[in-house]
């Protein structure tokens, strides 16, 4: 019987090199030294954030529950359909404004540009 083959000993050295390390690094660990990295203010606006999620979640959670047994009329469908509509059509629009001065060179910097001209009327000259 013969023993089986691995298949990462018979892959060439130049492609042994393009595979990853052996070590790798997980997201726990990046997580960690990230938490370790931060300073005080960084964690007062974390701590800011998470209970202004938090708030947002329970008044969400409180206004969902509040509205039961009400019906949204057909008119509010139509004002929410045509609300979304134009919503996308600034989004796209203002999208289209930023590849157009993009790639039409509005987006340089400004330059100061002076006359070369030798007919000044400065008598000092």
């Amino acid at each position: 019987m013969k023993p089986r083959m691995n298949f990462y000993e018979s892959v060439p050295e130049a492609v042994k090199a393009l595979s990853a390390p052996e070590k790798r690094t997980t997201t726990i660990d990046s997580i960690i030294a990230l938490m370790r990295s931060i300073g005080g203010g960084s964690w007062v606006i974390l701590a800011t954030l998470l209970i202004l999620l938090v708030g947002a979640i329970v008044l969400s959670y409180l206004g969902w529950t509040s509205a039961v047994g009400t019906d949204v009329p057909a008119s509010g469908y139509v004002a929410l359909v045509l609300g979304v509509i134009a919503s996308l059509a600034v989004g796209f629009g203002l999208m289209a404004l930023v590849f157009y001065s993009s790639r039409a060179g509005y987006d340089e910097p400004a330059r100061l540009v002076q006359k070369d001209d030798n007919t000044s009327t400065d008598p000092r000259a």
